[in-house]
């Protein structure tokens, strides 16, 4: 008689930091995970009550504020872009062109990561460029990497009339947003597009399979699980998700040809479901012959620097952004 072979057995999730421990279990208690489809509004309006203000931006005179609207892809609306320069520096400036996160769903270019870019760009004096791409799944692939992509080119071309150097763009998005820097990333690379200086990905989305170990580990642990992962991606994607036909241009995980793409910044936390895919994409850009930098942080879960700022492995994690920022700069 044959034995059925058993069932791998999931390790459990690494420890968290002690330092953010207690403040996820208080964030936990005021929110529903993980996310499903019947949430998606309910993710919409906590975003928009994080909205940055116009003060807030501005930073008592540090930055000069501007709302624009770019041309989008081909037969597409326009794409909002917030405009952020510092004050009192001499341009043209290098920018920080952000796209932000909301597991593809939910947030907009006012969000609270914002504070995050605003807080790197005053230290290095740099202007920030915030895209406001459409959401899944009202819009799925490719309409927000083509808004992002879009965004990119209108900066390229027209940068230089704001005071800001269009030779001299890092990239940087945080989960679905460091996925879609990836993806701007590829297509710039294979459209022989806006030249990147950079691209700086924070605990990335990549990988629409959700398929790795850590997916699995972190079943109901954190703020965004391996449940929360496939249903962005599937909002997102629809039936395609986890097929063959879906393009690195939405999951840049699945991209076979790293090499040729601009210096990454990659970091993400040990007790979160992208950690493994992020790991894997570091690595496979280093073998591809790139340029990548990686940082995993013990005890550390999805977004935690944004959610418990004072933590020193987030105050670690804040200053390594910005050192490698410096570095990426004076080449």
């Amino acid at each position: 008689m044959t034995e059925t072979p058993a069932r791998p057995v999931t390790p459990p999730a690494p420890p968290l930091d002690h330092e953010l421990a207690e403040p996820l279990r208080t964030i936990l208690a005021g929110i529903t995970v993980p996310l499903t489809p019947d949430l998606i509004a309910d993710r919409r309006r906590s975003s928009e009550r994080g909205r940055l203000s116009d003060a807030e931006i501005r930073r008592g005179g540090a930055f000069e504020l501007e709302e624009r609207v770019v041309p989008g892809p081909a037969g597409a609306p326009g794409v909002p872009v917030l405009i952020c320069r510092p004050t009192g520096v001499e341009g043209p400036l290098p920018v920080i062109y952000n796209t932000h996160g909301g597991g593809m769903v939910a947030g907009h270019n006012r969000t609270t990561e914002l504070a995050g870019e605003l807080d790197r760009a005053e230290e290095l004096g740099l202007a920030v460029v915030a895209v406001d791409y459409r959401l899944a799944p009202e819009n799925p692939h490719p309409a927000p990497v083509e808004d992002c992509y879009a965004g990119l080119v209108w900066v390229h071309e027209h940068g230089a009339e704001l005071g800001l150097d269009p030779s001299r763009v890092v990239i940087s998005g945080n989960s679905a947003g460091g996925c879609l820097a990836a993806a701007v990333s590829l297509l710039a690379r294979d459209r022989q597009g806006p030249p990147l200086l950079g691209q700086m990905l924070q605990c990335p989305m990549l990988d629409d399979r959700c398929d790795t170990v850590s997916a699995a580990q972190m079943d109901g642990v954190g703020l965004w699980d391996g449940r929360s992962n496939l249903a962005g991606w599937t909002a997102l994607l629809g039936d395609r998700v986890g097929t063959g036909d879906v393009p690195s241009y939405a999951a840049p995980g699945r991209e076979t040809d790293l090499a040729n793409l601009p210096p990454a910044f990659i970091d993400v936390g040990t007790v979160e479901a992208l950690r493994d895919e992020a790991i894997a994409y570091a690595t496979r850009i280093s073998q591809a012959g790139g340029d990548a930098e990686l940082h995993v942080w013990a005890g550390a879960f999805h977004s935690f620097d944004e959610w418990v700022p004072d933590a020193v492995v987030s105050k670690t994690a804040q200053r390594a952004r910005a050192d490698w920022l410096r570095r990426i700069l004076a080449r």
